[in-house]
């Protein structure tokens, strides 16, 4: 746990992740930006995160059934961002790569 406040501007990762004593382990991470979200009718102030990196996940490392909804929904909404913002920069066999290992799961 950590005591630092978080602030407008600053950034931090999201590391989720499972290990297998001896084994294995998975994690997935991302960079992401805190930014002002809202403020309520009675003053209070909310922040929000932005993801600022933007790299598909390797879906052959994922079994997707072990997934719930909400999860994948998630996964499938990142990855569809993911595609929107590189592909621009990408020729069209890239963009091909891209686009497969971006797909719905």
């Amino acid at each position: 746990p950590s005591n630092v406040k978080l602030e407008v501007g600053m950034n931090l990762t999201n590391e989720p992740g499972v290990y297998k004593e001896g084994k294995h382990g998975i994690r997935l991470e991302n960079t992401l930006f805190v930014t002002e979200d809202e403020t309520t009718e009675y003053g209070g102030e909310f922040l929000k995160f932005e993801t600022i990196t933007f790299c598909p996940f390797d879906l052959d490392g994922i079994i997707p059934e072990m997934m719930t909804e909400d999860e994948r929904e998630w996964l499938n909404n990142y990855h569809k961002q993911t595609y929107e913002k590189l592909s621009p920069y990408l020729n069209e066999e890239e963009k091909a790569f891209l686009k497969y290992e971006t797909r719905a799961i």
